[in-house]
């Protein structure tokens, strides 16, 4: 639960609701005299993620590919030396963004000393204003790239992915049970719920509320109210159970059904209010007992600073594919944990993006104790010689072989042609 809890900011009259007592509460974070201390997390976010000394020679990137078959797209990367790595990118995003990658980011690389990653993202960044792509367009593309050269650079050096970007201090995922049922009546949904928790034998899961960036509208009407408290009674007190509203509610709706989530022992509260209303978001925080999560959406470092820092989120959710890749999620990460507070980043379904979300929360050290699971991409055909890839009661081991651990079939490989700019 959150630090620091005042009671003043809880509810204790029906006014106080409104969103103008709300801002009065909760002060004005740019007002004198309330300036936030930052310099932890500074601090934090400052300190170098990629284990550069595991590098002795260059890396030169010699090629930067992508490729395609169909709806996939791969990222295929090879050094002077002859090092190859290879990604699969977020192919529901990639089918639209993929000129951004060939005009944008490919040209950039070539030539490039990989083990320099961190700086290099910082000069792309800039390269042909790509600042001004902020947010998808940009960081899909270039995480799609980033994996691809973390995987050849953990085969150059042996190591795992999590073991390029920090200790590995998880070699098993517990996961939570993701779903979406939006759209169906509460009975339903929870007929659908219990189905998949069986199949994984997941000891957490996360139910949708509202109808996502709704203003208010539940889909349908009532299904919401009637949820909240129909999941604990059917999946009982020991399961954790999560709520997503997907940006949902103004503040004093989101209030509401938070506290109805309160009532019945929720543990964490995802984009009660639309994930670009930072202040809302904080007031929101302020007065619920239950954590409050978000940054799925989030495309800025300094923003989750200010989220961080302002305590406006508990549970800090970078989509390591919408966010550019597990080198600036690691910086992220590393902020929350000099605030006390965890990392349960959220993962793109598309592809492999659960692979690398695995690889990621092995190497967090505050990782939260559930991650969401959605299943398996199986129509990429792959092995693992270290992991069945598969829930075992709610526990998925993560691969440990060199860069990603798992070995897509040449065959398919050959299938996928260059894509040009």
């Amino acid at each position: 639960m959150k630090t620091n809890r005042r009671d003043f900011l809880r509810v204790s009259a029906a006014g106080t609701l409104g969103c103008p007592a709300l801002i009065t509460a909760c002060g004005d974070p740019f007002e004198k005299g309330s300036a936030t201390d930052y310099s932890a997390i500074d601090a934090a976010m400052a300190r170098p993620v990629l284990n550069t000394e595991l590098f002795i020679y260059p890396v030169i990137l010699e090629s930067v590919e992508l490729l395609r078959y169909e709806d996939n797209f791969i990222c295929r990367v090879r050094s002077a030396d002859g090092a190859e790595g290879i990604s699969v990118s977020n192919n529901a995003q990639m089918a639209s963004l993929y000129p951004v990658f060939t005009n944008r980011l490919q040209p950039f690389f070539i030539g490039r000393d990989a083990r320099s990653w961190e700086n290099l993202i910082e000069e792309v960044y800039v390269y042909k204003s790509n600042y001004k792509l902020q947010n998808l367009a940009l960081w899909v593309p270039l995480a799609t790239i980033e994996f691809a050269v973390l995987d050849m650079l953990g085969k150059i050096a042996g190591k795992s992915l999590g073991e390029l970007i920090g200790e590995v201090h998880h070699t098993h995922i517990d996961v939570y049970q993701a779903n979406n049922h939006r759209g169906k009546t509460a009975q339903a949904s929870i007929e659908l719920i219990k189905r998949q928790v069986e199949e994984t034998g997941a000891r957490a899961l996360k139910f949708k509320v509202g109808g996502r960036m709704s203003k208010n509208a539940d889909d349908p009407p009532g299904r919401t109210e009637k949820l909240i408290p129909l999941i604990r009674k059917t999946f009982g007190d020991e399961i954790i159970i999560y709520a997503d509203s997907n940006g949902s509610y103004d503040t004093a709706e989101a209030i509401r059904i938070g506290r109805l989530m309160e009532e019945y022992r929720f543990d964490f509260y995802e984009e009660p209010v639309p994930f670009d209303w930072y202040e809302e978001t904080r007031q929101v925080a302020g007065v619920l007992e239950i954590p409050i999560a978000g940054g799925e959406q989030e495309p800025s470092m300094h923003n989750f600073r200010w989220l961080i820092g302002n305590d406006a989120l508990q549970v800090v959710q970078p989509d390591i594919f919408y966010f550019g890749g597990m080198v600036r999620a690691m910086k992220v990460a590393r902020m929350a944990e000099a605030a006390g507070k965890t990392c349960t980043p959220h993962i793109s379904g598309s592809g492999l993006g659960y692979l690398y979300m695995m690889h990621f929360v092995s190497a967090v050290p505050n990782a939260g104790p559930y991650h969401e699971f959605k299943g398996f991409n199986r129509e990429i055909p792959l092995e693992s010689p270290t992991s069945t890839l598969t829930s075992d009661q709610g526990r998925v081991k993560v691969p440990t072989g060199p860069g990603l651990g798992v070995d897509i079939d040449p065959g398919f490989i050959k299938k996928h042609q260059p894509v040009r700019a």
